[in-house]
């Protein structure tokens, strides 16, 4: 999915599939819709209807109570009508394609799909598809989740008052994250200064995949100067596939402590998408502390989700 296919010939927003090469401006208005909106809300708790009379149909094809929960409140928070479309007994496990599934759907005057799945490329696909609907990526395979991506970038604003210039650290699965890599996007369009990208070797990504960070299996030595500090969750099942490394280990070198945090800025950001799993990747302590943000990126989560749904539905 290329910048052009994601933006109308105006400039308007199409579909929003992935946050690399989306221009700066672009994201940066994102974030500002979504901080506008944050302040509406906070100030009186009704937001205008400005998606009234739209709907918003949630095609989760792969679980996920977080995600879809945040763009559930999202979009009836703006007015539109919101289907959860249920999958396990739709039409898609008698056979029918996901593309059919879509052109069904969209003939029933849906204005935007919000899709999640297991495989990559899936929303792309989706996209070049629709003849009318917008198509907004909720996370596929381990390629995009540019949603995520930007709640994390309006976090970091919102507690630095910038991301030009920062050093930010991502530790975890870095290879099967479509976190991290929509967040290296980001990070990289709005200007951070360095991208650190830490985990044992089997959970990096190839050394060619992203050409303006650096890799580092040294979780201590990587946190020297960081400014921010972006926890991923690791599955268990992928530290079992680890030679020497269990759950305890994976903590004792890769595990984000007290002491451990020291090591960066005294004011860094710490950031997980959740869920977290308190005792491998990060402490209780530390998770629960002053410098953790993580409950703000849940926060905003919403007003993100908000910002996208309005930028491509309102007349």
């Amino acid at each position: 999915m290329t910048t052009d296919q994601q933006l109308a010939a105006t400039g308007r927003l199409r579909h929003l599939i992935t946050l690399d090469g989306l221009p700066r401006a672009r994201i940066e208005s994102l974030l500002d819709e979504a901080a506008h909106l944050r302040r509406l809300w906070q100030q009186q708790h009704v937001l205008p209807q400005s998606l009234a009379g739209r709907t918003v149909v949630n095609l989760f094809f792969e679980a996920s109570t977080r995600t879809r929960t945040s763009f559930d409140l999202a979009a009836r928070r703006l007015g539109a009508l919101v289907v959860n479309f249920d999958i396990a007994s739709s039409s898609t496990s008698k056979g029918e394609s996901t593309e059919d599934t879509l052109a069904t759907l969209e003939a029933m005057d849906a204005d935007a799909f919000v899709v999640r799945h297991k495989e990559n490329g899936t929303p792309a696909q989706l996209a070049a598809q629709a003849r009318r609907a917008a198509i907004l990526n909720a996370g596929d395979g381990n390629r995009a989740h540019p949603t995520q991506g930007l709640l994390d970038l309006l976090t970091i604003r919102d507690r630095k008052g910038r991301v030009d210039g920062l050093n930010v650290v991502i530790c975890g699965d870095i290879r099967h994250s479509r976190v991290a890599r929509s967040d290296v996007h980001g990070l990289r369009a709005l200007g951070a200064a360095s991208i650190r990208l830490c985990g044992p070797a089997p959970l990096l990504p190839d050394a060619g995949e992203f050409e303006h960070c650096s890799l580092d299996e040294d979780f201590d030595a990587a946190l020297g100067g960081a400014d921010v500090v972006i926890m991923l969750r690791i599955q268990r099942e992928r530290i079992e596939d680890l030679p020497d490394l269990d759950s305890t280990g994976y903590h004792a070198r890769y595990g984000l402590t007290a002491s451990r945090l020291a090591r960066a800025h005294r004011d860094a950001l710490v950031m997980h998408p959740g869920p977290i799993n308190r005792g491998v990747e990060i402490d209780s302590v530390v998770a629960d502390g002053v410098q953790s943000a993580i409950l703000d990126q849940v926060a905003n989560g919403v007003f993100v989700r908000m910002a996208v749904l309005k930028q491509l539905l309102e007349p």
